[in-house]
């Protein structure tokens, strides 16, 4: 048996080098990759359950992380070779917030899949602040202005409002500071120049970091009011009745970019052939989980709900990642795009993307001097490598693997991501002006102030 396990080993090593031989074999092909237990972190799981990564000669060990600093850590030393990030982990290294360190990344891993969701008492509070639709129930999107009263009442009391969020450069940070921001709330500022990092200067809502399989928890314990997270964590207090999700980040911006595969610049220098395979494999895991109107998507969740990858009931799972979305315990509604891993080309890693976390972080005061446009650019570039997803897709092409027609035209710049719908308060991003755009908010820091 040990001798088949062998032979077959061989075999699969060398169809993988010689299918795609212009690449070359990997460099280092046993690697661990990092998750946190998030219903996208499925590129990964369909990348090894579909043995997209034997196809490219990678012996790929999957690895479960406490929280995202952990994981971050773990890619920085080396003990990760590389794992499934919050976009703005890459970019916060770089520029040095927190963990200072060269990340890269060529991989979008999804679109959208996040939701804000409040305790049962926080919503019944807001509720007579919010219209109707046509059904009887509430009509969306919901504003963060509804839940002005609410603060108030808290600040009454003399009591700080607090809400979860999973990361200080995570999506939901900056998606959950934007919902409070356009309903006239201060969420606060950073000042890492004068060491206070917690985020919470001069703001109406307090948010601290909580990991994402424990939000629910913490809320029903009091400890937060309401949290931004992604699934299954809205979904899981629908179902133990302990909170409602008031609105999803497809809400607040249609097709927003959410997590990436994401690498030390020295890695991918380093094993360059084994960085594109890993490409490779994550580009057909996400094919596969969006193909055929997702066709597959059932068969994800059976493979999620294992301990092994998010480990929540399937039930949980299904309910967002099969086109849905459930508010209210009842309120079920079609959302086919709460999860988007390949179509409308989510996984290009587009410029745009990496300006609109650098003009968060900026509004917010983690980047706490004024910048240039140039120096976004730049920024945006160096960390979010298209040039290397590039030459991926192209050797899925020319193997007959994918179509061009799967991709954005790979000769073109491709700066800015299509298919992207209006932020909720109807500010335009202009990424290529990002200082205008970030002077355009009401609320945040604007020009040279300083937090």
């Amino acid at each position: 048996m040990h001798l088949r396990t062998l032979a077959a080993t061989f075999l699969i090593l060398t169809a993988a080098c010689s299918a795609h031989a212009d690449i070359g074999p990997a460099e280092k092909p046993d690697l661990k990759l990092g998750f946190i237990k998030l219903t996208d972190m499925a590129p990964l799981a369909i990348a090894w359950e579909q043995g997209f990564f034997l196809d490219e000669g990678l012996f790929v060990e999957l690895e479960a992380q406490a929280n995202w600093k952990v994981l971050l850590d773990g890619v920085v030393t080396g003990t990760l070779d590389g794992a499934h990030m919050l976009a703005g982990q890459p970019l916060g290294a770089t520029i040095g917030y927190g963990t200072q360190a060269d990340i890269i990344t060529a991989f979008s891993m999804d679109l959208n899949g996040n939701g804000i969701t409040v305790s049962n008492d926080v919503w019944e509070q807001m509720r007579p602040h919010i219209d109707d639709g046509s059904d009887g129930n509430p009509a969306h999107p919901i504003n963060a202005a509804a839940l002005k009263p609410v603060i108030e009442q808290y600040r009454d009391k003399g009591e700080r409002f607090r809400m979860g969020m999973v990361f200080p450069v995570s999506t939901h940070n900056y998606e959950l500071r934007y919902w409070l921001a356009a309903g006239g709330l201060n969420p606060g500022f950073y000042a890492p120049q004068r060491g206070d990092t917690s985020g919470n200067i001069d703001a109406d809502v307090h948010l601290s970091v909580t990991p994402p399989p424990q939000m629910p928890a913490t809320m029903e314990a009091g400890t937060i009011q309401g949290y931004c997270v992604g699934e299954p964590w809205n979904q899981q207090a629908v179902f133990k009745g302990i909170g409602v999700p008031v609105i999803t980040d497809y809400e607040i911006w249609p097709n927003n970019p959410e997590k990436v595969f994401g690498v030390t610049e020295a890695w991918a220098e380093q094993y360059p052939n084994t960085h594109l395979r890993l490409l490779r494999a994550l580009i057909r895991a996400a094919h596969w989980l969006d193909e055929n109107d997702n066709a597959n998507r059932e068969e994800a969740v059976k493979i999620l709900s294992r301990s092994s990858y998010v480990g929540a009931d399937e039930e949980v799972i299904a309910n967002s990642m099969t086109g849905t979305f459930e508010y209210e315990k009842g309120d079920v509604r079609i959302v086919p795009d709460f999860n988007v891993f390949f179509r409308y080309y989510a996984t290009y890693p587009y410029p745009s993307d990496a300006i609109w976390y650098l003009s968060q972080m900026r509004r917010w005061g983690q980047i706490p001097e004024p910048k240039s446009d140039d120096w976004y650019m730049e920024t945006a570039a160096k960390v979010y490598r298209a040039d290397i997803y590039k030459e991926a897709a192209r050797t899925l092409i020319e193997d007959g693997t994918l179509k061009a027609e799967d991709f954005p035209d790979l000769d073109a710049e491709n700066f800015a991501r299509p298919h992207q719908g209006e932020l909720i308060d109807g500010v335009a991003f202009t990424p290529r002006e990002p200082n205008a755009y970030i002077d355009s908010f009401e609320i945040g820091l604007k020009g040279s102030q300083t937090p």
